[in-house]
């Protein structure tokens, strides 16, 4: 059976053959994992995850084996800058990668719920719109008015059900004046006709005077229909139909597979236990505090941030704090780096780290 497992087939070539020369490095040595860990000083877990392709080996872990296995320090840090950069290149295209699937997710969480909303709105207003009638349009096209023997009648359009005299807008004569809503002695084909209207401006007259009570009652049936709508009704005494109720849209999508904690559930864990970092960490700021480095790494999946220090010495400590969150705390016990466990972030600039030196020098990123 191989000592080492396949490593992952979406590693950057540069990580890859670095992670490589790790593992040459420690077949030459002698050594198994666990001594690797009892003499770097790194836990045995880390190594495995270093040397499978899961995590990035920090710097002082680099140094540390290259000591143990008498290899030249300078030369396996130069290749370990590089699979740095590569790394964080990978980082910002799972970024983008992630982004793209929430994208993706609340649209089509948002899809869902439009042909529905799009049917309810179809249903309120739906058979409710009249057009009015053409007054100029007459059931007698000749003369352009009423015929002889006909009453004179403006009738509303027609809603596609028999009419109810107790809900109907009333019928208009020519005859009654703009904007009176009330009938003017007749009502039904049982009142008396009028005379034709003389030629001459007197027919001019009562065309326009029909053109304009006919506008006039196109326009009350519109009015009663808008009115019975906002009341919540359909003109016939029915409750209108209520839009059916959409789901809410997952706001949170599915962790991805190793991970264990995303926002305040991170708070107070170990990053590297959790599954946060690695490809799914990224450093957004950091600062020199005399020889030392401190940084704030952050992880967009799982909404939260930590903060590492390198080249530092015994008895150096580092802190994480963000908002008004309890400070994380990290010392330098073992080698030359260290970091805190995570606090959940609202945003990537939301944390700043801090370093304190066993010299009493202190700094923070975010400092100019």
């Amino acid at each position: 059976m191989p000592r080492w497992k396949a490593l992952p087939e979406e590693l950057d070539p540069q990580v890859r053959e670095f992670t490589s020369q790790l593992r040459r490095l420690v077949d030459r040595s002698g050594l198994n994992i666990a001594a690797v860990a009892d003499r770097t000083g790194y836990s045995k877990t880390s190594w495995e995850r270093y040397l499978n392709g899961r995590l990035l080996a920090p710097k002082g872990a680099i140094v540390a084996l290259a000591e143990v296995t008498g290899t030249n320090t300078a030369h396996l840090t130069t290749m370990w800058e590089l699979a740095e950069r590569a790394w964080s290149r990978s980082e910002m295209r799972h970024d983008m990668t992630m982004e793209a699937i929430r994208i993706s997710q609340a649209r089509a969480a948002l899809g869902e719920s439009g042909p529905a909303a799009a049917g309810a709105a179809s249903g309120r207003s739906g058979g409710r719109t009249a057009a009015p009638a053409d007054p100029a349009g007459g059931r007698n096209q000749g003369t352009g008015g009423p015929e002889a023997g006909e009453p004179d009648v403006t009738e509303p359009p027609s809603h596609g059900h028999p009419q109810d005299p107790s809900q109907s807008p009333p019928y208009i004569s020519a005859g009654s004046a703009p904007g009176n809503g009330r009938a003017s002695g007749h009502q039904g084909p049982s009142a008396p006709g009028r005379a034709t209207p003389a030629p001459g401006r007197e027919g001019g007259k009562r065309k326009v005077v029909m053109f304009l009570a006919g506008v006039v009652g196109a326009l009350l049936v519109i009015a009663s229909a808008v009115l019975l709508t906002d009341l919540g009704g359909d003109g016939d005494g029915k409750p209108a139909a209520k839009p059916p109720s959409v789901p809410p849209a997952t706001s949170t999508p599915p962790l991805p597979a190793g991970v264990k904690c995303a926002g305040k559930d991170c708070t107070g864990q170990d990053p590297e236990a959790m599954g946060c970092g690695g490809e799914l960490a990224r450093t957004v700021s950091s600062a020199t505090v005399g020889k030392t480095l401190v940084e704030v790494r952050y992880s967009k999946t799982c909404q939260a941030s930590w903060a590492r220090i390198t080249k530092a010495a015994l008895g150096d400590t580092v802190t994480i704090s963000a908002g008004g969150e309890r400070a994380q705390n990290g010392l330098v016990n073992t080698d030359t780096d260290a970091y805190t466990p995570m606090t959940a972030v609202t945003a990537p600039t939301a944390a700043k780290a801090c370093a304190k030196l066993k010299t009493g020098v202190t700094g923070c990123t975010g400092q100019q």
